[in-house]
């Protein structure tokens, strides 16, 4: 696509990466500032019409939120309305699968901070997307370029 790719890991401040070498899962406190900082780069690529890819954990539907509102949807602390103007248009990639999958894709990376045994509590904290978030879920299960071949196609139709 010629998009800018980011990936959310690179913007973890210290303390988060040592906590989670240490396999002590992030809490919303650790993770809301780092939601905040990829916004405002999200934001920053949106106001210069750069189209924008995050790979980003965005685990649950606050933290989908702050990624399109940034510190705003914190301190409205307000369900999202129907027919609301996002800050951003974001379409949210759900990749799905079965924890055994994913564990074998964990252990298979070299050098990333998070270990393994950290795994159960993202799938604690997960609040899959649901309406009125603008979503696609895609299984893990699928092929790579099935998988890439069905995000390039829900986002060339809009």
């Amino acid at each position: 696509l010629g998009w800018k790719f980011y990936d959310a890991d690179d913007y973890h401040p210290l303390e988060n990466k040592k906590k989670m070498e240490a396999g002590i899962p992030l809490n919303d406190e650790d993770r809301i500032p780092w939601l905040c900082t990829l916004h405002d780069i999200l934001r920053r690529e949106d106001t210069s019409r750069q189209d924008t890819i995050l790979a980003c954990s965005a685990l649950k539907k606050m933290y989908r939120r702050v990624l399109i509102s940034g510190a705003s949807a914190i301190e409205s602390n307000q369900p999202e309305q129907p027919g609301e103007t996002p800050a951003l248009k974001i379409l949210f990639v759900h990749l799905d699968g079965p924890k055994d999958i994913i564990a074998g894709r964990l252990e298979k990376r070299r050098g990333h901070f998070m270990p393994l045994e950290l795994l159960k509590s993202q799938f604690d904290t997960l609040e899959p997307p649901s309406a009125p978030e603008n979503f696609i879920t895609l299984s893990l299960e699928k092929s790579l370029p099935e998988i890439l071949l069905q995000i390039e196609s829900a986002i060339l139709q809009g």
